[in-house]
């Protein structure tokens, strides 16, 4: 009832001269009186009026560039999703094949099909390891080292390769090369070494080991007693463990010798597989039960999505004889932190 008042008011004038058609009044010109019995009068202008014969639509071109920004942000946006999708698949590329990437926490290299599982991790990791042939005046010893770039820079203990004369080295797929220490750090039982004409390796990806938890499951590659490419696994069992051990040359070779690679440590005021002698350092490792025995020294640990999370370094063997000494899960691994905030200096050709 109100609406029908309103519309009588409003169109008051047109009551002056209704037509008596309104049909034929709405044939005439558009000009003409409104019958109040009509509907309103639209807010806008009419939907479509001919002018020259051509059809204008004033009201739709208002809609169209009213629209316009809209549809212009849609196609940047989708634009700007294609090109961040290409830039994250770049540079999960460039961090597979070139130098290893500087943090990991959320970088999986395991197989798609295989995540979480030792298979996938040994799969996609040991092309990265490698065995270490070192020999020195006091004889020779066998280690493990962790390709880190491409071009052959390879991580590994500094006791596996101190006092060397030369270093040999052998690929998962057999291949041998020569390689020269580029630095060694002793405080940290690392060195840096150089394989010579090699290119097109597999660098692995260093993940960040202060993300590490206790009970964590992971993987140990290396070459125990000189069996290249061994896979072990376990969990991490402890974080911060204070380790000890010799920072003298002829102190390492000594024990090299007669433990057949077993490393001598301190650990929990007790020293493990002979003497360390006067000269020692102490750092904060990752204890882990995942089996090691001599010769693993400088291979990964490796978290399940296959990043490399400490460079294996001290192992207990129960026995004074490397032939009856076995792992008692008692291993520990130098941080890939540390390794990663020590490589400018090892790089730079430290040495001591």
């Amino acid at each position: 009832m109100t609406e029908s008042l309103r519309r009588n008011g409003e169109y008051e004038h047109a009551q002056e001269n209704p037509y008596e058609n309104p049909y034929q009044g709405a044939q005439q010109h558009a000009s003409s009186p409104v019958n109040p019995e009509w509907p309103p009068p639209p807010a806008q202008p009419p939907a479509a009026s001919f002018q020259d014969g051509q059809p204008e639509q004033p009201h739709k071109k208002r809609a169209s560039r009213r629209r316009g920004p809209v549809a212009l942000l849609t196609a940047v946006a989708i634009v700007a999703a294609a090109v961040g999708g290409g830039t994250a698949y770049g540079i999960q590329e460039l961090t597979g094949s070139g130098t290893a990437a500087s943090s990991a926490t959320s970088t999986n290299v395991v197989p798609t099909g295989q995540k979480g599982t030792v298979a996938g991790v040994a799969e996609a990791v040991s092309p990265s390891i490698v065995e270490i042939n070192a020999t020195s005046n006091a004889g020779s010893s066998t280690g493990s080292g962790v390709i880190i770039t491409g071009d052959g820079e390879i991580i590994t203990n500094n006791h596996v390769v101190s006092g060397a004369s030369s270093i040999k080295v052998t690929t998962s797929d057999g291949k041998q090369y020569t390689a020269r220490v580029v630095g060694t750090d002793s405080s940290k039982d690392l060195a840096l070494i150089k394989l010579e004409n090699a290119s097109g390796l597999k660098a692995a990806t260093l993940g960040d080991s202060d993300a590490l938890k206790v009970g964590q499951q992971v993987v140990a590659i290396g070459s125990p007693e000189g069996l290249t490419g061994t896979v072990t696994s376990g969990i991490v069992s402890a974080l911060d463990r204070d380790v000890t051990v010799a920072t003298d040359e002829g102190q390492q070779q000594q024990q090299q010798q007669r433990q057949g690679g077993g490393w001598p440590f301190e650990f929990g005021g007790q020293e493990f597989n002979g003497d360390t002698g006067s000269s020692t350092t102490t750092y904060q490792a990752i204890q882990t039960d995942a089996s090691l025995n001599p010769g693993n020294s400088g291979g990964a640990l490796i978290d399940m999505n296959g990043n490399i999370i400490g460079i294996n370094s001290a192992m207990y063997s129960s026995a004074e004889s490397s032939a009856s000494a076995g792992s008692v899960g008692l291993g520990f691994a130098i941080p890939v932190n540390t390794v990663k905030a020590d490589l400018p200096k090892l790089r730079a050709g430290a040495d001591g």
